[in-house]
């Protein structure tokens, strides 16, 4: 098992939080992951990671599979201006590769908020550590434990 896989269970049975982990394969999109998954688009949650301009830390949107994080509105809820997170800043704080960062068991304390429509689900999808590995999980039990705050930061 990755150490990275291996993080994310730890971080999920530590919480005490009912979930599944599953292997998908290719899902390098929502919509490959839902497939896979058996799932809807929207009930994929997707980690963005944009880099604090000010801050010069990662800043994490938790959204779901059909929306796009709007720029604009994710630096207004972020408080400062967002650009793009290199590979090996979103490694370094996170302790994820692009394409399979979860929402939960980083290396270090992250910014994180999360996209309401999430809420309307009863499970939920997210990324486990690996671009082919998922997990689900209920929306407050993702909420609780990634610290994310919901916030309205989709287009």
């Amino acid at each position: 098992m990755s150490k990275s896989l291996n993080r994310v269970r730890t971080a999920l049975e530590a919480a005490g939080a009912a979930h599944e982990i599953i292997e998908l394969g290719e899902a390098r999109t929502a919509e490959q992951a839902a497939a896979s998954a058996g799932c809807l688009v929207d009930q994929i949650a997707k980690s963005i990671i944009f880099r604090g301009l000010d801050s010069g830390h990662v800043v994490l949107f938790i959204t779901a599979g059909g929306n796009r994080v709007s720029d604009r509105k994710a630096s207004a809820v972020a408080g400062q201006p967002l650009g793009k997170a290199d590979a090996a800043l979103i490694r370094a704080e996170t302790g994820f590769a692009i394409g399979g960062v979860a929402p939960l068991g980083h290396l270090t304390p992250v910014t994180a908020y999360l996209d309401p429509r999430l809420m309307e689900f009863s499970e939920i999808w997210a990324a486990a550590g690996t671009p082919r590995h998922v997990f689900r999980i209920s929306p407050p039990d993702l909420e609780r434990i990634s610290g994310a705050k919901q916030a309205d930061f989709t287009e």
